[in-house]
């Protein structure tokens, strides 16, 4: 039976993960130091295959059995988050990474970054592919993010090609699915417990910015497809369909029965315009493709609380 260890086990993301590997008859180690991560999210797991442990990866760590696959999801990724942890989240990009690909390495398994499409920064491609190298600014209150993942792409290609690592990267856009936290600070869930709430939907800038939502089932099977591939390079894993951030509003209202106003507030510093993935490489590669859609998504997301 394969074992794959899951960094960031706790948190949105890697919850999620966790459960579809169980349901895939792999045994789970599950690391977490539950910074940004939540016990909550994990609580549910009753599997003796399920192993959860509180680990701070940003310092060496080793486990005393094999494993076969390392999904390195670890990484403060809201907003709210990264803006509050800034020292943090370049550490476990960094330390975390560096750790985390010894540790790979070591066992001989399979590595396979989460990286994030804010490595594209504000872009001058639309979409955006693998080869766009990205318009980031470095020295931005959001470049503590997007520069910690783009060097933990780099470490991660250096340990592939200097240490024979067997790695893989995805490039992942905005995911929403049950177990967000109503104030992590991203769009879905912001607007979700707005309208819930009776108050006021907030919208920065003029609305027309558009982002592509894929959901969270969606993403874990991509994920899973290219870890289990050998392909090596960085791979988009998103939903290309772009909404504006006007238009999800709209949709938030009517599938809760909302009559909260939509209100404007200034734009964030580097808040990207457009975020929309091209997923070529995904479907000739892994025969990948999102199957649900936004309106879909957000009603299972806010039929689960």
């Amino acid at each position: 039976m394969p074992t794959c260890l899951v960094t960031g086990g706790a948190g949105f993301l890697g919850s999620h993960l966790c459960e579809e590997l169980l349901a895939r008859e792999h045994r789970v180690i599950c690391v977490d130091n539950l910074e940004t991560g939540s016990l909550a999210n994990i609580a549910h797991i009753r599997d003796p295959r399920f192993r959860a442990l509180n680990v701070d990866i940003t310092e060496p760590y080793h486990l005393d059995e094999p494993v076969d696959t390392v999904f390195h999801l670890a990484s403060p990724a809201s907003p709210i988050d990264y803006l509050r942890l800034p020292l943090l989240t370049l550490k476990v990009g960094s330390h975390g990474t560096h750790h985390t690909l010894g540790l790979a390495k070591a066992h001989r398994a399979r590595f396979l970054l989460a990286s994030t499409s804010e490595v594209y920064g504000d872009p001058h491609e639309h979409p955006q592919t693998e080869s766009y190298w990205g318009h980031v600014n470095p020295i931005g209150p959001r470049g503590v993010y997007d520069e910690a993942k783009r060097y933990a792409e780099a470490l991660t290609m250096a340990y592939h090609r200097q240490q024979g690592v067997d790695t893989a990267i995805v490039r992942i856009f905005n995911t929403y699915g049950p177990r967000m936290r109503p104030h992590d600070g991203r769009a879905i869930p912001t607007l979700v417990r707005q309208a819930r709430a009776g108050q006021p939907l907030t919208i920065f800038g003029d609305g027309t910015q558009t982002r592509s939502f894929c959901f969270v089932s969606d993403l874990i099977r991509g994920l899973i497809a290219l870890a289990e591939s050998d392909y090596h390079e960085p791979v988009n894993i998103g939903n290309p369909d772009e909404f504006t951030l006007l238009e999800l509003a709209q949709i938030v209202l009517e599938l809760t029965g909302s009559s909260s106003p939509i209100v404007f507030a200034e734009l964030p510093v580097d808040d990207p315009k457009q975020r929309q993935p091209d997923i070529t490489l995904a479907r000739k590669l892994l025969g990948w493709s999102p199957e649900v859609s936004l309106r879909d998504g957000l009603e299972r997301t806010i039929k689960a609380g």
